[in-house]
């Protein structure tokens, strides 16, 4: 294994272990659910808005490894960015771990560890299901998010 990837892998697992966010927010004026069957990871990330800026997020629940670890990183990239931004890093987000696009550090910054995922397709699901969960978020769907 590459020094590049055992880093990576260090990032996940520090991710997964410790993972940053991890709490439920009363004040969120947003919440979503989110469940990928296909392992059981299941999630509900609140959301706090000021206008278009993401002011503060958390997130509670179980997953494997490279879903709290998506999760935790998200939600501390997305702290602090306005409603665009945050678009702009889902799509870029979604574009490395579905397809052959090397990812851009300057873009996605620590992000760029799942890059490795798109070569497992079941644990793509994995890497997304917070980012697609935060969609509800931000749309206000109530509707719970699954990864099938």
């Amino acid at each position: 294994m590459s020094e590049l990837s055992d880093l990576y892998q260090e990032v996940i697992l520090d991710h997964h272990k410790r993972p940053r966010n991890y709490q439920e927010l009363p004040a969120a004026n947003r919440k979503a659910e989110g469940y990928n069957p296909l392992c059981g990871d299941q999630l509900t990330l609140f959301l706090q808005l000021d206008g278009d800026v993401v002011t503060d997020v958390g997130f509670v629940g179980s997953g494997c490894a490279i879903s709290r670890a998506s999760a935790s990183l998200m939600t501390t990239a997305v702290k602090g960015k306005t409603v665009a931004e945050v678009q702009s890093l889902f799509r870029n987000f979604h574009e490395m771990v579905t397809t052959d696009v090397d990812p851009d550090p300057e873009r996605l910054g620590k992000l760029a560890v799942f890059a490795g995922v798109r070569e497992f397709p079941a644990r793509v699901k994995c890497a997304s299901l917070a980012w697609h969960t935060l969609q509800a978020a931000l749309h206000g769907d109530e509707q719970p998010v699954r990864t099938e």
